[in-house]
């Protein structure tokens, strides 16, 4: 659609708030939040379309104890959760952060669904990314969104941003656990048959027939906020950028908006919630903080997250930290003109392997795609890049299973993809190393030393297999390992970038959600949520944020005095595109 079909959405103007907030995806939980406590709201989106990256993330949260879970028959025990934290995280984060998480994040879960229509769900058995630590879970404790009627939206539809996929014609509801049995639809078809009869026929063909226009994922997340809001009467301004916070006796008061070119000031008396994103697109950001390799800009983060929330709150004295972290996800090397395409169940499924540009495996390919980036910036850090990444996949491998979220099993690798030297493809490791420019020796050395451990169904190098993650998403149709098998035949490789679907490290917060300076004192009126606050708790990513992206939720309450809102962000966090981001 382009921006001359969009509705304009709200002008701005002048105008007096209690609540402003910076940010239109997870954003719009504090907006609820707010109104729910009678307080009057303002959301302020610097594109032209509303859901930020949380439309463009898979949408899962991992939230422990709420409503949910409880329903659905979960282990809900607050100690389990306390020792999984206090063991992952350690002295990384302030316990007092990690109670505020556990304490108010059910609470987050119950609001939204009071104040919108959507309806939660857990995905059993989609483990932690570490449940073989103490209090770790292999059932975990995730949760996603139920389809979400996108109809619902009316006219403000047009509005509303579309998924990293695009926008389909047709209503193809898949939620998370529904992708991990229909990438197995020829390696179990028959639980694949049932559940895509009820996501493709049920939820989403039948449901057009009756008006409906079920989504799933992020899209579901974002689009049921965006309807709470507009069933609250809760005004969002679309293009409009903050481009100033306004303070006065050290405390942040309100900012000035710029939309269309004309400047505007929104007063906020009890203040101010950045939930803007991090700074996924801001190149110079990245280089200077996170690696000087980082100079192609492959994220997958909605376009606004340019770090503005965090410069803003830089110029009023805000500390940073962890600027280092970002939701890193390994994805298909981009065709010239497209955006990478992420890898999630294809890393822990048999058949395959990945090697450095020396040809030699260097990780468990089936680790969370969050621990995948971090290994791959401490080597480089370390003095022993990676560099070029290759997927080697066999031609079982892709009879047998979907990849990169588009290719069916069984259908040929693109033609652009050999074209761009993207794909190679050779009758033996030899010639496909050859194809590839790797090390001939060394990658037949490495190949054959896989097979042999394979046939045992072992991963002595690097253990891929005996984690409940991995498992997770592999075959359980292989055994003893469903994640591991000699490659035989045709061969395959594809190149791999690290993408990521935002950045996770930003300003400093208390368990307050408030925005701290680096004297760890805060700046009164001033709290933040979502990416651009930095989150020690994921940088042990502990779960999942599934393809994807972390929802937040912001709890507001009246206190003493100037009655400031209280905010507890991050107890939710998102999935992006397809991909989950972890708890």
């Amino acid at each position: 659609m382009t921006s001359s079909a969009r509705p304009a959405g709200p002008k701005a103007r002048d105008i007096s708030v209690d609540v402003l907030i910076m940010g239109s995806g997870t954003g719009l939980a504090a907006a609820l939040a707010a109104k729910e406590k009678g307080l009057s709201v303002l959301v302020v989106e610097k594109t032209e379309l509303v859901g930020g990256s949380a439309a463009r993330s898979g949408g899962a949260f991992w939230i422990p104890g709420n409503d949910a879970l409880r329903r659905d028959g979960a282990n809900t025990s607050a100690k389990l959760v306390k020792t999984y934290l206090d063991d992952l995280v350690g002295e990384d984060a302030k316990p007092a952060r990690r109670a505020a998480y556990v304490e108010h994040g059910p609470a987050a879960v119950s609001m939204l669904e009071r104040m919108t229509k959507l309806r939660f769900i857990w995905s059993k058995e989609y483990s932690h990314y570490h449940a073989e630590r103490p209090g770790g879970s292999a059932l975990g404790r995730t949760c996603e969104s139920s389809p979400f009627d996108i109809n619902q939206l009316g006219a403000e539809k047009k509005r509303f941003r579309p998924s990293a996929m695009g926008s389909s014609p047709i209503s193809v509801p898949v939620t998370g656990t529904a992708y991990r049995w229909l990438n197995l639809i020829v390696r179990k078809p028959l639980q694949a048959i049932v559940i895509g009869f009820k996501s493709v026929i049920l939820k989403g063909l039948g449901a057009m027939l009756l008006g409906k226009f079920h989504v799933a994922s992020g899209q579901a997340l974002a689009a049921g906020m965006f309807e709470g809001t507009i069933r609250a009467n809760i005004p969002i301004w679309t293009r409009a950028r903050v481009v100033e916070l306004l303070s006065e006796s050290g405390r942040v008061n309100g900012a000035v908006v710029e939309q269309d070119g004309q400047r505007f000031r929104v007063d906020a008396a009890r203040g101010v919630i950045l939930a803007a994103g991090g700074f996924d697109h801001n190149m110079a950001m990245r280089t200077k903080y996170q690696s000087p390799s980082l100079v192609e800009d492959l994220s997958l983060g909605a376009e606004g997250n340019t770090g503005d929330s965090i410069n803003l709150a830089q110029e009023s004295g805000a500390g940073i930290e962890l600027m280092d972290q970002a939701w890193w996800f390994p994805s298909v090397k981009a065709v010239k003109g497209e955006a990478p395409k992420i890898l999630l169940a294809e890393r822990s499924l048999p058949g395959s392997i990945i090697v450095d540009q020396h040809g030699e495996r260097f990780l468990n390919e089936a680790m969370d795609y969050m621990s995948f980036g971090q290994k791959l910036l401490q080597r480089e850090q370390e003095g022993k890049p990676v560099g070029q990444m290759w997927l080697v996949f066999d031609q079982a491998n892709r009879n047998g299973y979907m990849l990169a979220g588009s290719l069916m099993p069984r259908m040929s690798l693109p033609q652009a993809w050999y074209d761009e030297g993207i794909a190679v493809k050779a009758d033996n490791p030899r010639d496909l190393a050859r194809a590839a420019g790797l090390p001939e020796d060394r990658f037949v050395a490495a190949f054959e030393r896989f097979n042999g451990n394979a046939l045992q169904g072992k991963d002595e190098d690097f253990h891929r297999g005996e984690f409940a993650y991995d498992r997770y998403y592999g075959d359980p149709t292989i055994r003893p390992n469903p994640n591991v098998r000699p490659l035989t035949g045709t061969l395959y490789a594809i190149k791999l970038v690290l993408s990521d679907l935002g950045t996770c490290g930003g300003l400093m917060t208390d368990e307050h959600a408030r925005v701290l300076r680096e004297d760890e004192t805060p700046i009164e009126g001033l709290y933040c949520n979502r990416q651009q606050r930095s989150q020690r708790v994921w940088s042990n990513l502990p779960r999942r944020w599934r393809h994807h992206w972390s929802r937040h939720h912001v709890r507001l309450h009246r206190r003493s005095g100037h009655g400031q809102p209280l905010a507890v962000p991050d107890a939710m966090r998102v999935d992006k595109s397809s991909s989950r981001c972890a708890a």
